[in-house]
C-alpha cells in the first residue's frame, strides 16, 4: 500500500473521529482553512475602551477596503469573499459591537447612527483615511449612514442588499415583522436554523447535523440580545428610513443586489439609484440576500471593476 493511500485513509479516519466526537474542532479547522484561503488574519484594536476583533489581509500598501457584516453575522462571513480581493486591496472586516467576538453589552444603544459612530472610531483607531467602505444588509445600512454622517471620510461606498431604505414593494421580512410576537431572523432552536438559511439564501447548502450545535451555538446563546437589536433597527426602519437623505451621499456608490432577496426587496435598487447622484447598480438573477457568500467570485468581480475606477 502506497504512502499516499495510507495518508489518505488516516486523514479520513481522523476527520471522521473529529466529526462524531469533537465537532467543534471541525468547525474551528474549517474557519482556519477559510481564513488561510482568504489570506486574512485575526487582529484586535481597542476603541474607546472596547476591544474590536477584526480580520485583515492583503498588502498594507494597497488601497484599504472595509467591509461590514449584517445582522446575526460576523467578520468571518467575508472569508468567502476575500480571496478575490486581498491580492489588490488591504481588506479589513470587523466584528461590530453586539456581534461576533465584539462586546455583547446589552446596555449599548444599537441604533444605526450609534453603530456608524462606533465604526468611525474603529477606522480612526486604525489610522484609516478615506477608505473604500462597503456592507451587506444591516452593515450596508450602517455604511450608508456613515457616508451621510461623515461625507469626507470615504473614497467609495458599496451597498449589498442594504437595509435602511423603503422600496416600492414590501419584502417578505417586512410582512412577517408586522407580527411583533415573531422574529423571523432569530432562531428558536437548532431545527429552526434550516428555516432561517432557506429564508436568507436562494439555494441553501446542507449543514451536517453534528455541526449544527457548534455553528449555531452563538445565535442561540445570544438570542435575547439579537432579538433586542432586531426590533431596535426594525423600529428605526419604520420611523426613519433614509430615502430622503440619499442626496447627501457624495461619494461614488455601487449598489449590488440579489433578485431573490426575501428580506429587503429588490425594488430598493431603483430608490437608491435615483437618490444617490453618482451611483450605479448590478442585480444578480441567481442569488438572494448575501451575494458575497452565494456567488463570491462574481460579486467580487463587479466590485473590483468599480473600485478600479476610483483608485
Amino acid at each position: 500500500m502506497s504512502f499516499f493511500i495510507i495518508a489518505l485513509i488516516s486523514a479520513v479516519v481522523f476527520l471522521t473521529l473529529l466529526y462524531f466526537f469533537f465537532p467543534e474542532q471541525i468547525v474551528l479547522l474549517a474557519r482556519w482553512l477559510m481564513r488561510k484561503r482568504a489570506r486574512v488574519e485575526r487582529r484586535t484594536v481597542t476603541v474607546d475602551g472596547r476591544v474590536w476583533p477584526y480580520l485583515e489581509g492583503g498588502d498594507p500598501s494597497k488601497p484599504v477596503l472595509v467591509m461590514v457584516h449584517g445582522f446575526g453575522a460576523d467578520k468571518d462571513h467575508w472569508t468567502f469573499y476575500a480571496p478575490w480581493l486581498t491580492r489588490d486591496y488591504r481588506l479589513i472586516a470587523p466584528d461590530l459591537p453586539g456581534f461576533g467576538e465584539n462586546d455583547r453589552d446589552g446596555e449599548l444603544p444599537f441604533d444605526v447612527g450609534s453603530q456608524a459612530a462606533r465604526l468611525k472610531g474603529f477606522l480612526d483607531a486604525l489610522g484609516l483615511e478615506r477608505p473604500h467602505l462597503g456592507g451587506n444588509s444591516m452593515g450596508g445600512w450602517i455604511a450608508l449612514r456613515f457616508a451621510i454622517d461623515y461625507p469626507g471620510a470615504l473614497r467609495t461606498l458599496t451597498l449589498m442588499n442594504n437595509a435602511g431604505i423603503l422600496g416600492a414593494d414590501e419584502s417578505e421580512l417586512q410582512k412577517l415583522a408586522a407580527n411583533r410576537d415573531y422574529n423571523p431572523l432569530v432562531i428558536a432552536n437548532l431545527e429552526d436554523a434550516d428555516r432561517l438559511i432557506a429564508f436568507v439564501v436562494h439555494k441553501p447548502t446542507y449543514v451536517p447535523a453534528r455541526l449544527k450545535p457548534v455553528i449555531y451555538a452563538d445565535a442561540l446563546k445570544h438570542r435575547d440580545l439579537l432579538d433586542r437589536i432586531f426590533w431596535t433597527i426594525a423600529d428605526e426602519m419604520e420611523a426613519k428610513p433614509l430615502n430622503d437623505e440619499l442626496g447627501k451621499v457624495t461619494v461614488p456608490t455601487l449598489i449590488i443586489w440579489g433578485r431573490h432577496d426575501k428580506l429587503i426587496d429588490v425594488s430598493c435598487v431603483a430608490v437608491l439609484e435615483k437618490g444617490i447622484a453618482n451611483s450605479r447598480s448590478h442585480i444578480f438573477e441567481h442569488v438572494a440576500h448575501v451575494p458575497m457568500m452565494e456567488d463570491p467570485k462574481a460579486t467580487a468581480e463587479v466590485q473590483r471593476a468599480f473600485l478600479a475606477e476610483h483608485p
